[in-house]
């Protein structure tokens, strides 16, 4: 019987998840809820009544970190409530001495952090604190982690050889601890290696796609790239196959099972319990998967290896487009710089004929018919009105005339021909489906429509029912080519029965004439 939850549980579960993030960007009180949040977090097993709250809210108000009347009691119980909502605290009780209703009331509520609050708070401070540059890349890790997985094995093989001997001596327990301390070190070791390969690229991405680059940024990310890329991928290549060989090895599997067998013995934890990586086969597997390549699935290695060619080819590129006349000239940002050192020190009126000289922002004749509608007015800024797209051309060289020559009009006369005889054939068509509906003036229940008599009528009714605005009303639609006019009008107790070869339409309380 499978596990597995359904997917609607699985979807109501990932949304209600997703709330725990809801007070980052609320919409009020923003910084009250943070600074709440960080209060719970900074102590382990907090366990706070709305007024203790209130305390550390009010020194934050006095320092100005929160806005003015959010330390207030009431105010805090209510920011308290939704973050309990939202699922980051967990609400529960203890018994107090009180002097008062109000004072039992705000003291015997207490309230808690919840596991996945704690760890969206953790995760938000630590990105608070992340710089903007690029992160160093633990490359002594690679051989620690091929040193621990032969070391790893060693221990398997001594603890195996314990446990086989008496299972519950002293000397097996500190084999298996010995065991379990390597594998926690181990995945320590892969998961920061994992993380900071994964924002060094993250941050190189960013960058190298960027249009614009410095003469001294260029040579900066070229040091980047040649030597320190360089010395990255000289590690991988030099430590990851003997890495592989011992993840792919045929016995490695037998030896996976047979320490998790010993590192998670049976009924040992519940089954709800997050364990430490390393003690499920999953983690194994990921494991594997970063290092060794599978049929239709690259490993992260081949990964990384492919990002910096990537970024290689990306950064040439830079370089080319910044150095040869195709491009922006080097010196134009520094012109634009100058420009806006200008605009920051002139005066209004200044800064209006400065505009115009270097724009070319002149009065300008409309010479065009008037738009019939123009959302833009005398009080909407230049700055918030319509974008309008400016060409790579005009953009990069300030270039206005156009590129390339005209592309010449092919004559096709099989291709007109048969243009002309597909429209002479839709004519026919519709003349016949005309002339079928004049036939069946008056007797319209009585016949049998062909497809194409059926889509003329059904164009025609769609176009009368179009007209009336109530089902009272009456409707009318025709075909000036043919001729044609049809008339639908409401009639309580009629059915107009219209026949054709695919079944019979019907139409309650309404009467349907065609004529000419």
């Amino acid at each position: 019987m499978s596990t597995d939850a359904p997917e609607p549980d699985r979807a109501v579960d990932a949304a209600r998840r997703l709330k725990l993030y809801a007070y980052l960007d609320a919409r009020e009180h923003r910084r009250t809820y943070l600074a709440i949040m960080r209060l719970f977090a900074s102590t382990l097993l907090a366990d706070l009544s709305a007024g203790e709250v209130s305390a550390a809210i009010a020194r934050a108000e006095r320092k100005g970190e929160v806005a003015a009347g959010e330390s207030r009691v009431e105010t805090v119980i209510a920011r308290l409530k939704q973050l309990v909502e939202w699922g980051n605290l967990v609400p529960g009780r203890r018994e107090v001495v009180a002097s008062s209703i109000a004072e039992f009331q705000h003291g015997s509520v207490r309230y808690q952090v919840s596991k996945l609050g704690v760890r969206v708070q953790r995760s938000v401070d630590e990105l608070l604190r992340v710089a903007e540059g690029a992160r160093e890349v633990s490359r002594e890790l690679l051989p620690a982690i091929s040193t621990g997985l032969d070391e790893l094995l060693e221990r398997l093989a001594k603890a195996s050889l314990e446990h086989g001997r008496d299972p519950g001596s002293k000397a097996t327990q500190r084999a298996v601890e010995r065991l379990a301390e390597q594998v926690t070190t181990l995945f320590l070791q892969h998961g920061e290696l994992a993380a900071t390969v994964r924002d060094f690229y993250a941050y190189l991405g960013q960058v190298v796609t960027r249009y614009h680059l410095m003469a001294d940024e260029i040579s900066g990310f070229r040091n980047l790239l040649v030597e320190y890329i360089q010395m990255v991928v000289e590690d991988v290549l030099r430590y990851t196959p003997t890495i592989a060989r011992v993840l792919t090895r045929a016995e490695f599997g037998g030896a996976v099972r047979q320490l998790l067998a010993l590192l998670t013995p049976a009924g040992s934890l519940g089954a709800d319990i997050e364990r430490a990586r390393g003690r499920r086969a999953e983690d194994w597997t990921e494991l594997t998967d970063w290092f060794v390549d599978r049929p239709g699935r690259p490993s992260q290695v081949t990964a990384l290896r492919e990002a910096t060619a990537r970024a290689i080819g990306t950064l040439l590129a830079t370089v080319k487009r910044a150095t040869s006349g195709g491009g922006p000239e080097p010196g134009r940002r520094a012109e634009l710089l100058r420009l806006a050192k200008w605009f920051d020190e002139a005066t209004p009126d200044q800064a209006h004929t400065l505009a115009a000289a270097a724009f070319g922002l002149y009065p300008s004749r409309n010479l065009l018919p008037a738009p019939e509608h123009d959302g833009d007015d005398e009080r909407t800024p230049w700055a918030d009105g319509p974008v309008l797209d400016i060409t790579v051309s005009v953009r990069g060289r300030g270039d206005r005339g156009a590129r390339g020559r005209t592309s010449r009009i092919l004559d096709d006369p099989l291709g007109r021909e048969q243009l002309l005889a597909e429209a002479r054939y839709a004519d026919a068509r519709h003349a016949d489906a005309l002339a079928e509906l004049v036939a069946a003036q008056g007797r319209l229940d009585q016949v049998t429509l062909s497809p194409g008599a059926l889509g003329t009528l059904c164009g025609l009714l769609t176009d009368a029912m179009a007209q009336r605005e109530r089902a009272t009303d009456s409707g009318e639609s025709g075909d000036p080519v043919g001729g044609l006019k049809l008339t639908i009008r409401p009639e309580a107790g009629r059915t107009q029965k219209i026949h054709t070869h695919g079944g019979v339409l019907e139409l309650q309380d309404t009467a349907v004439e065609v004529s000419r």
